[in-house]
């Protein structure tokens, strides 16, 4: 097993590695809005996880997942051998590419909270002219005259002074 500081030295170089060689060497269309997000490595360096994310043509096009994820697999291969080449480790480690979900996470978030200020204004305008429900101090005795009253005291039983 490799230390962790060396695990994760050899996937920041993969990261770069791979991010390099989608943007400038491969020339597949499919990798057009591909960006490499993380990579992580196992601890015997086998096994090299890179997560990408992927961009429409504009902001408002839905990006194309299955062009990426079958343009990365068809690259499999060539950017294994540009890491066995660019890394210098004795067992070049395997690819596995999985698309981060990270931002489709935000957005979700960022819907959910959308939805949250939109309901606290709406209860925010209702409750503008709203007046409580019954007595305002549902606890308070309207019978006696003050907090002595002769029917408040526990002194019933005691004879007068």
């Amino acid at each position: 097993m490799a230390d962790p500081a060396r695990a994760r030295r050899l996937a920041k170089r993969i990261n770069t590695i791979v991010a390099s060689a989608i943007e400038f060497e491969i020339k597949d269309p499919g990798l057009a809005g591909v960006t490499v997000v993380d990579t992580k490595v196992t601890a015997d360096l086998h096994d090299a996880t890179v997560y990408y994310s992927v961009m429409g043509p504009t902001l408002d096009d839905e990006p194309d997942y299955a062009a990426a994820a079958a343009a990365l697999e068809r690259a499999r291969g060539v950017l294994r051998s540009k890491v066995g080449a660019g890394t210098g480790v004795r067992f070049t480690p395997t690819l596995t590419f999985l698309r981060d979900t990270t931002t489709d996470n935000v957005n979700r978030m960022e819907e959910l909270l959308a939805r949250a200020r939109a309901a606290d204004a709406d209860l925010a305008r209702v409750r503008v002219g709203a007046k409580p429900a019954g007595d305002p101090d549902p606890y308070r005795d309207r019978t006696s005259t003050g907090p002595l009253a002769e029917e408040d005291s526990d002194d019933h039983d005691r004879p007068e002074d």
